[in-house]
C-alpha cells in the first residue's frame, strides 16, 4: 500500500440510481452517493433499512439497478474499481487447520497454498498485517483468533490488494469497547494515509459523530445525508432514532 501525506482527492466514486428488489418488493430505490478518496462515509439506519443490501449491491453480489462509476478527476477518465470488503461475521469452525497465512495467501494467490509456499507472498502478507500491528498472527490458526485479532487480519486482507474503495459491514460486531476504539482510530489513520475511500455500516453513534466525514441515513432509500451535525440534527434522524437518547451527543456537534 502506497503511503501518502494527505488524501489526493483526485478520485471519486459514484453510486448512481441504485435499487434492489426481492420478490418484486423494493428494498430501496434511487440511491445516489458520491464518495471521494480519503474520506469515511458511514451508513446508519435501523435494522432492515437496506444498509447491508446496499453494500452487497456495490460488491455485485446481488442483482440491482443503477451503475457504479470510478473516475479520475484529473483527466475525467473512467477506471475499473478495486473493492476491498470486511464482512460483519466470518464463521470458522473450531479446529479448522487454516493459518492466517493460508487464508490470506489463498485469497490473493491463484496457486493453491499447499502446493507452493512463496517467500515473496509471505513478505507481502507480513507487510499488510504490520499495518494493523498483527504481523505476529501470521502463523496462528484463524479459528483460535479473538474477535479483535480476526478483525485486524480481515482488514489487512482487504487492503492487501490496494482497493480504491473499502466496504466495512459492521466489522466490530461483538468486539469489546477497547477493540472498537482501536478499530476507529485505525480507520481514521487509514483514510488519512492511504488514497482510499471507506464506506462503513455502524450503529455506534458516538464513534460516527467523532470520525465520519459524511453520514447517510437509510430507510429503504436515502432519507437524508450530509455532515454529522446536519444528519444528527435532522427531523429524519429524530423520527427514526428519537431525540432523547442522542441529545447529549448532538449538543457537542
Amino acid at each position: 500500500m502506497k503511503l501518502i501525506k494527505t488524501p489526493c482527492g483526485l478520485h471519486c466514486i459514484k453510486i448512481i440510481d441504485f435499487g434492489v428488489k426481492f420478490a418484486n418488493e423494493p428494498v430501496f430505490e434511487h440511491v445516489d452517493l458520491h464518495v471521494h478518496c480519503g474520506t469515511l462515509t458511514v451508513l446508519i439506519g435501523e435494522n432492515g433499512a437496506g444498509k447491508s443490501t446496499l453494500v452487497r449491491a456495490i460488491l455485485g453480489e446481488i442483482p440491482h439497478t443503477g451503475k457504479l462509476e470510478f473516475r479520475d478527476r484529473k483527466d475525467g477518465e473512467l477506471q475499473k474499481i478495486r473493492i476491498g470488503y470486511v464482512p460483519q461475521k466470518l464463521n470458522i469452525e473450531k479446529n479448522t487447520p487454516v493459518s492466517v497465512y493460508d487464508m490470506m495467501a489463498s485469497y490473493h494467490s491463484k496457486v493453491p497454498v499447499f502446493l507452493y509456499k512463496s517467500p515473496r507472498l509471505r513478505k507481502k502478507i507480513l507487510e499488510a498485517l504490520s499495518q494493523f500491528e498483527a504481523e505476529e498472527l501470521i502463523d496462528q490458526q484463524v479459528c483460535n483468533l479473538s474477535g479483535g485479532q480476526l478483525q485486524r487480519v480481515l482488514l489487512a486482507m482487504a487492503v492487501m490488494g490496494r482497493p480504491h474503495l473499502l466496504l466495512l459491514d459492521e466489522p466490530i460486531s461483538g468486539v469489546d469497547m477497547k477493540g472498537s476504539q482501536l478499530f476507529y482510530k485505525t480507520i481514521d489513520e487509514m483514510k488519512k494515509k492511504f488514497d482510499m475511500a471507506i464506506i462503513l455500516i455502524s450503529h455506534d453513534m458516538k464513534y460516527v459523530a467523532k470520525y465520519a466525514d459524511h453520514v447517510v441515513l437509510l430507510d429503504h432509500g436515502i432519507v437524508t445525508q450530509g455532515k454529522v451535525g446536519q444528519v444528527f440534527k435532522s427531523p429524519e434522524f429524530e423520527r427514526i432514532f428519537g431525540k432523547g437518547e442522542w441529545e447529549h451527543d448532538i449538543s457537542k456537534l
